[in-house]
């Protein structure tokens, strides 16, 4: 007792009271309320109105002896240490050990969900009960400094419809977050493209879902946006297909084309055979004859099957000496235009005339 109140006597001489007043409030705010009465049957106002009265005496009782124990009363030190003290070292043990016995049980719910449902559901049921069994945890504690949960709750009611209108997003999420999880339209792990974001599903929230995107960037996407928006699930089937559209000269040969590239496609690298590749004619475009080849594969190996399959298509044209044309325009002049470009209409004129009456001469000498 005597090194604590030369302790005390130094902090009360080094220091200005006024601070030490605030700091010793602040520290021992968690036992200022002990053994309130509950007031929630009596109203919100009368509830309220007791609390702050019976939280000033505290105050006002802390206040006088942390000063008495400053100035080196012995008892207001015992006091200060088994009525304030000693109670918030207790509570702060016991929301550490609630803390890890939370997150313990928690894991192990999830794990469990994890093998007997799946991964996104245990998730969730991990988190579920670690934040139950932490609330029931400091609900505890504060019952044991004498908080009243029935004032509490009588001033939230008395106050609803402002807290709803501020939580009016926070609660769209938590319900959407309930209808992702009931209807469940991806799980985690699936490759997902909505609210105009795209990603690897890692982990789905009440509130939030988590992506991971192909170039490892962590997206967070509230629910609401992505309850309210178009869910596109790229894994959700066995099997995906692989397109590469690819153009080839008209001079080429249709079945020379076909049989050459049925041929480049049939033994991609981690591509099915069931359903069976695919060359099929598109289109006549303006400066090729257009195919799109195909070959399924599953959905992890979409990327890789993607590239393999271009090369291959690409090295087999070239093998059969088929080109693949760059886009090109042809431009037929008549005997009008030729007199229509010999007008000038803008600064650059004078050379552009030029240049077109020296291809105009080239092409009749020739």
């Amino acid at each position: 007792m005597a090194t604590f109140a030369k302790v005390l006597k130094y902090l009360s001489v080094h220091a200005q009271t006024s601070l030490l007043l605030r700091l010793s409030v602040f520290l021992l705010s968690l036992g200022l309320l002990s053994r309130t009465p509950a007031r929630g049957d009596e109203g919100v106002a009368e509830a309220t109105t007791a609390a702050t009265e019976i939280a000033t005496q505290k105050l006002e009782a802390a206040k006088g002896t942390v000063v008495r124990a400053f100035n080196g009363d012995t008892e207001a030190m015992l006091a200060l240490f088994t009525q304030y003290l000693l109670p918030v070292v207790i509570a702060a043990l016991v929301i550490f050990v609630g803390y890890l016995v939370a997150g313990f049980v928690g894991d192990k719910a999830s794990r469990f969900v994890s093998k007997q449902v799946d991964k996104t559901l245990g998730r969730f049921a991990g988190k579920a009960v670690k934040t139950l069994i932490f609330l029931f945890v400091l609900m505890g504690v504060f019952g044991y400094f004498g908080f009243s949960f029935t004032s509490v709750a009588a001033i939230l009611a008395a106050a609803s419809f402002a807290v709803g209108m501020a939580l009016a997003g926070t609660l769209g999420n938590f319900a959407a977050g309930i209808m992702l999880l009931i209807f469940r339209p991806f799980k985690v792990g699936d490759y997902v493209v909505m609210a105009g974001t795209e990603g690897t599903v890692e982990e789905i929230d009440l509130f939030t879902t988590q992506l991971d995107t192909r170039d490892n960037r962590r997206l967070i996407v509230p629910n609401g946006e992505v309850y309210g928006t178009t869910i596109e699930n790229v894994t959700h089937n066995r099997y995906r297909r692989v397109d590469v559209d690819v153009g080839c000269d008209y001079e080429a040969c249709l079945d020379t084309t076909r049989a050459t590239l049925e041929a480049a496609i049939a033994n991609i690298p981690m591509a099915v055979s069931d359903p069976p590749p695919q060359a099929y004619l598109d289109e006549l475009g303006d400066s090729s004859v257009n195919w799109q080849v195909r070959v399924w594969c599953r959905p992890a190996n979409y990327w890789a099957v993607r590239q393999d399959l271009t090369a291959a298509t690409k090295k087999a044209l070239d093998s059969a000496g088929i080109a693949i044309p760059y886009p090109q325009l042809d431009i037929h002049l008549t005997q009008e235009d030729e007199a229509a470009v010999t007008r000038p209409r803008r600064r650059d004129a004078p050379i552009l005339q030029a240049n077109i009456a020296r291809h105009l001469q080239t092409r009749r000498s020739a």
